[in-house]
């Protein structure tokens, strides 16, 4: 009997670094790869569905509008009950920090099954910033008996905790994912990419959804990007707008009406990645867009006032922004006026991944569950 294996993924930003994964099981006779998505995120989700060629085996349908953490809570965990119930895996695989990350574990844990806990070891240590990924995915931490850390300093924060058994450090995903989409030849589907000119132009891809920078936090930021389009007659901004009411608010008040400011649906990843290959620099408060960037040669200011993923800081390629408005303005300024400075972030070394993530992750299952003599090598920059 192949080896059940259901992976579980409910957001865009999920399903983007799961992708490859579910592609790795499926190519593997060994596994019977079964995969249930929560649509915590709905159109986003299905467009990397689409691009990945993937057709979940269960679908819960959760989302709902100005949907709360409780409303998304609860439904996954009264949906995963039944599919569990029905399935009976053998282990499950949820990614990194959502809701749906969370909920899969311990749903998972109330029927005894084993969970394997993919982009493991990422920290802050201050539990309301991110929120609430920060808590979601320390609490997968302990309810998860298998862990894809994607850099070793995730595997000593891991060790921090006292988990160090089932610990494997393989690179992210999101590298094996950008192997797929970036092509020199690509052509946009949203037509005003195709337009823009990202020779003589400097183009700079913005991203702000996070719920922790709702508020004054968000205000200052949009600011901040405004005054670097009006006082930069060489800057486009790109902003593709999350789908957030909050946000979307937010951004129609303090950026709209700007003929070099474009806000734009959200993109497809083909399109996101293909944009940031092409973009000068990347300002966002996004986890993903900062280990995607440094693989692209691009640098990434952080609009955030710490991040988890500091590996890139100490390479050099990303920089915490904060989230004040004269702070980020003068950052945003530097990297548009500092030849020097911007190509020292440019050129360092990407600390992420090499493209074998799931290769590795999908061994060390194999390996763990006895159907694999050798341990899977490790990554390492």
């Amino acid at each position: 009997m192949p080896l059940k294996v259901m992976t579980i993924f409910g957001t865009r930003p999920e399903a983007v670094k799961m992708a490859p994964l579910v592609k790795e099981l499926e190519s593997r006779e060994e596994i019977k790869s079964i995969c249930c998505i929560t649509a915590q995120h709905r159109e986003m989700l299905d467009d990397v569905l689409r691009l990945f060629d993937i057709t979940p085996d269960y679908d819960l349908n959760i989302m709902e509008a100005r949907q709360s953490l409780y409303t998304i809570t609860s439904k996954c965990l009264l949906g995963l009950e039944e599919v569990f119930s029905r399935e009976r895996p053998d282990l499950v695989l949820v990614h990194g920090d959502t809701s749906t990350t969370f909920s899969g574990a311990l749903a998972a844990f109330y029927q005894k099954i084993s969970v394997g806990h993919v982009e493991a070891g990422l920290r802050t240590w201050d539990k309301y910033s991110p929120f609430p990924e920060e808590m979601n995915r320390t609490l997968v931490g302990d309810l998860a008996e298998l862990h894809f850390c994607p850099t070793h300093a995730n595997r000593r924060n891991l060790a921090r905790e006292g988990i160090e058994n089932g610990v494997f450090v393989t690179g992210n995903t999101v590298i094996d994912a950008l192997k797929t989409t970036v092509r020199p030849d690509y052509t946009f589907r949203t037509d005003l990419l195709n337009t823009l000119d990202y020779e003589g132009k400097r183009v700079i891809l913005v991203t702000c959804h996070r719920r922790e920078n709702y508020g004054q936090p968000m205000t200052n930021i949009m600011r901040a990007l405004r005054r670097l389009a009006e006082d930069f007659p060489q800057v486009e901004l790109v902003y593709p707008v999350h789908l957030s009411p909050v946000v979307r608010e937010a951004a129609q008040t303090y950026l709209g009406g700007h003929e070099r400011i474009h806000l734009i649906e959200p993109l497809t990843p083909d399109e996101m990645h293909n944009l940031m290959a092409r973009s000068s620099f990347v300002m966002t408060d996004s986890g993903g867009l900062q280990e995607e960037a440094p693989a692209l040669g691009r640098p990434v200011l952080v609009l955030r006032r710490e991040t988890e993923r500091p590996e890139a800081v100490a390479a050099g390629t990303v920089l915490l922004a904060g989230t004040e408005e004269e702070t980020v303005y003068a950052h945003g300024v530097r990297l548009l006026t500092d030849p020097e400075a911007y190509e020292a972030m440019a050129r360092a070394v990407n600390p992420y991944g090499d493209g074998q993530a799931c290769r590795r992750i999908v061994d060390g299952i194999l390996w763990k569950k006895g159907l694999r003599r050798q341990r899977p090598d490790e990554f390492s920059v």
